[in-house]
């Protein structure tokens, strides 16, 4: 089992850097950050911190490909695996589907898994062979070409998926993993890993070799309360994005979480956290002491195939910044870290 970071990149610049170089000495897989306008440019921190890390690996998760043009992925992607010596990967999605409306874009009507599968072969294209022409659905090359040449012979790209089952079966059909974003019980990802499978073996491949992520809303420290209070500060926001039949999987009913999604779309964030019950927001995240962690992790995760926990941590400055809420029992991003590297990843080496 992997363990991975992935950040909002909110925080003071030099507050990254300084955690992702703590991830890095513990032994973390990887530093992911989301590849969206709401944040500060992951390129531009995770290039400064490819020369202060050895080990880490580092990336988007995920790239929209409906913002950012795939040939520009692969482009970054290559500029970064030079720069921090071959340590680059990627994952790929549609987009958030709440900042394509602040761009006017209807999300459905992007044909969404369509334009991922097309911008994959675009991105594996570009960073293996270093020139593309294409005439695709969405995107067409005539002899585009870069002088932006990873290291690594393969570039991993994974996809990013929330719902299923045709994005799931891409991803194993396609691509190298992938990361199922806000997934937390034995049936969610049963149902996951079972559509990965199928789609590996209908391209002839060994489904255990992939990547397959569990990317969740994640808050630890002593004092569990205060976890599971961050957790709940922060659920509505990303179940918001969630389908009705997603919801069910992780053991939700969709009724549950209607008066938070409408107090969210209007802008009242304040209400939508009031709004998220304690037992909702257990569902919806792994939070509390590092044992509860564990023993969610191994009960829910680990049984049903998935290899990589990417834990997308929540603390007191975090909390502050999305809700203005103030939460000072939470414990912060470094102290997290120590503690899934002294408590949790033990139990999976």
């Amino acid at each position: 089992m992997k363990f991975s970071y992935a950040m909002l990149p909110d925080y003071p610049l030099a507050d990254s850097l300084d955690s992702i170089r703590l991830a890095d000495e513990l032994g973390f897989h990887a530093c992911y950050a989301a590849d969206e306008t709401w944040h500060k440019d992951l390129w531009l921190l995770l290039a400064a911190a490819a020369g202060r890390t050895r080990d880490i690996r580092l990336g988007p998760s995920a790239s929209p490909v409906t913002l950012r043009e795939p040939t520009l992925i692969a482009q970054a992607l290559a500029t970064l695996d030079e720069l921090s010596g071959g340590r680059a990967e990627g994952v790929l999605c549609s987009g958030n589907f709440g900042l394509l409306a602040q761009y006017r874009i209807d999300w459905a009507r992007t044909r969404p898994l369509s334009r991922v599968k097309e911008a994959l072969h675009v991105v594996r294209t570009l960073l293996d062979e270093g020139s593309i022409t294409f005439d695709g659905e969405f995107h067409a090359y005539d002899g585009l070409f870069t002088f932006a040449r990873p290291v690594q012979r393969r570039v991993p790209l994974k996809l990013g998926a929330m719902r299923g089952p045709k994005a799931f079966e891409a991803a194993g059909e396609l691509s190298d993993g992938c990361h199922h974003a806000l997934g937390y019980t034995r049936e969610a990802y049963d149902y996951a890993v079972r559509h990965i499978r199928a789609g590996a073996e209908r391209a002839g491949r060994d489904w255990r070799s992939l990547d397959i992520g569990a990317w969740v809303v994640f808050a630890t420290g002593p004092d569990p309360a205060a976890a599971k209070e961050a957790a709940r500060s922060v659920v509505g926001l990303y179940a918001s994005s969630m389908s009705g039949e997603q919801l069910r999987r992780n053991g939700v009913e969709p009724d549950e979480l209607e008066p938070v999604v409408r107090a969210i779309a209007a802008g009242d964030l304040a209400r939508g956290i009031e709004l998220t019950t304690p037992q909702v927001a257990e569902r919806l995240s792994v939070a509390g002491t590092p044992g509860e962690c564990l023993e969610k992790i191994r009960c829910e995760m680990a049984p049903a195939g998935v290899n990589h926990v990417i834990c997308a941590i929540t603390d007191r400055a975090l909390v502050k910044t999305l809700t203005g809420r103030d939460l000072p029992d939470v414990a912060d991003v470094n102290t997290q870290l120590r503690l899934i590297h002294e408590r949790i990843m033990p139990a999976f080496a």
